[in-house]
């Protein structure tokens, strides 16, 4: 379980780093330079999603509660909405016209949506932990860039292809979700 929870704080701490600390972040891209600094930045965030991998295929689950709900439709909804947002973030739709952090709301959903369904050790430690870091995020996030001063510009066809992408990523993590983690969505 080391390497799992080794994993999570390093993807989340780095994470987190640019709301927690922007005066520290900004020095740090003056110092090394933008591209420089968003290398650095991945790298950290490979290496941890990496040691989540390997941390939870060596992790041993143990129940920790029962969970309230079988792999389903609404488990399902969850997962197809939460992809969704997750690349509405990165589209000029109403969708992220209206939702200030789609993607951070999308991993929320995510994370609930494993909760629901998951009541192991290995699956409280990351999906709990990823919706904390998700909903901290959207505080730090809020609290950094203060209110919306302006909002962007949307056009609905934008919306229209994060609806059609999330529903083929859908699909595809559905139909290898089996092989990949060992689970059946459905």
């Amino acid at each position: 379980m080391g390497l799992l929870l080794t994993g999570i704080v390093l993807f989340c701490v780095v994470h987190l780093f640019p709301s927690l600390m922007p005066a520290a972040r900004d020095r740090l891209v003056s110092r090394l330079g933008e591209n420089p600094y968003k290398a650095v930045f991945s790298v950290l965030i490979l290496a941890g999603l990496i040691l989540i991998v390997l941390g939870w295929k060596a992790a041993v689950p143990r129940p920790v509660y029962i969970p309230p709900m079988a792999p389903g439709l609404l488990p399902s909804a969850l997962v197809f909405a939460g992809l969704v947002l997750f690349l509405a973030a990165q589209m000029r739709g109403y969708l992220k016209r209206v939702l200030r952090h789609p993607q951070m709301i999308g991993t929320v959903l995510w994370a609930v949506s494993h909760l629901l369904t998951n009541g192991d050790s290995r699956s409280v430690l990351l999906f709990g932990s990823l919706l904390i870091w998700a909903v901290l995020e959207i505080l730090l996030c809020n609290r950094r860039d203060g209110p919306r001063q302006e909002l962007p510009a949307a056009a609905g066809k934008f919306d229209l292809m994060a609806i059609v992408a999330g529903g083929l990523a859908f699909a595809v993590i559905g139909h290898f979700h089996l092989r990949l983690f060992g689970v059946s969505p459905f």
